[in-house]
């Protein structure tokens, strides 16, 4: 492998599942948290990883830098702020940004770290299912000005995902996560609607899940996280619904800059926002489903009445 050191910012729920692919890839991994507690529990769980410090050269040794950040002007204070990496970083290092990132936002720092010799990559993260960046079976969206910086890295984007597509110019990455989260998002909006409106009316909503996965309706939501999480009331899908709302802020940003007229965003944010009020500001996204049993005055079952289990009538 022609990159053998990777230094690794931001090991979050999401940044600790995806960097844990990279040691077991043979990967020596630098890393860095704003929580020293989550260096050293990822530290001491993974060989081959050492803690980066704060010393302003510490990622001198890395040939790709990976961050997973809350959004993307996070990115840029981390890199260029008054403390940034960027001063200790050596020439021609590549900086892949897996954050959920305005893609403005990635295209400003792009051309900036591009003045200073380095190339940025946006390769934000999805998944088919729950813990699939677990095991390097999730999916990376890439836009990057450089296929030489894209070819360097991938062999690392590979290491951490089964599918990685290489979507176009710097900021692609984060305009396919950004219409992804947006078109997920309104599956959220129309089945919450679904399941509040089928038990008014008398149907099971364990049971509709059942039949959406096998229908038309089903999606994510129907497969994994309202059936895993949000029925059974776990609400630890890992995804807070905090940055869900980041997330279609920036899709109705890309909606207004490529000049596109839509209602739903704004329709989306207004139930989302509302869901927030009342529940922790670190709510798994799964506990926005109490908003809608609050407007229709139910609480959703998680079974049948009489408590048996659901089945089809033929299989």
């Amino acid at each position: 492998m022609s990159v053998k050191t990777v230094g690794y910012i931001g090991l979050g729920k999401a940044g600790a599942s995806m960097a844990s692919n990279l040691p077991r890839a043979g990967f020596h991994l630098v890393v860095r948290d704003a929580d020293h507690a989550r260096e050293e529990e990822f530290a001491q769980k993974y060989q081959n990883v050492t803690i980066a410090g704060a010393s302003i050269d510490a990622f001198k040794d890395c040939d790709v830098i990976i961050t997973m950040l809350p959004q993307g002007k996070v990115v840029r204070e981390v890199i260029l702020g008054e403390n940034g990496i960027a001063k200790g970083l050596k020439k021609g290092a590549i900086i892949v940004d897996t954050s959920s990132s305005s893609p403005y936002d990635t295209q400003s720092l792009g051309k900036d770290l591009a003045e200073l010799g380095f190339a940025l990559v946006d390769a934000p993260v999805t998944q088919a299912r729950l813990h699939d960046t677990d095991t390097g079976e999730a999916t990376l969206m890439v836009g990057s000005d450089s296929q030489e910086a894209v070819d360097k890295v991938l062999p690392v984007l590979q290491a951490m995902a089964k599918y990685v597509f290489h979507m176009g110019k710097l900021g692609a990455g984060h305009v396919m996560k950004t219409l992804n989260n947006y078109t997920s998002a309104a599956s959220i909006v129309a089945l919450s609607d679904a399941l509040v409106t089928g038990q008014k009316f008398g149907l099971d909503p364990v049971q509709m899940i059942d039949v959406l996965n096998v229908g038309t309706g089903r999606n994510f939501s129907t497969s994994d996280s309202y059936k895993t999480d949000a029925l059974p009331r776990r609400y630890a899908t890992g995804y807070q619904l905090a940055l869900l709302v980041k997330d279609m802020g920036i899709a109705k940003e890309v909606f207004e800059k490529t000049k596109f007229e839509t209602d739903l965003p704004d329709l989306i944010l207004k139930y989302f926002k509302q869901a927030q009020e009342g529940i922790e500001a670190t709510a798994d996204h799964t506990e926005l489903l109490k908003s809608w049993e609050k407007r229709a005055g139910l609480q959703l079952r998680t079974g049948t009445p009489d408590g048996s289990s659901v089945t089809a009538l033929k299989q």
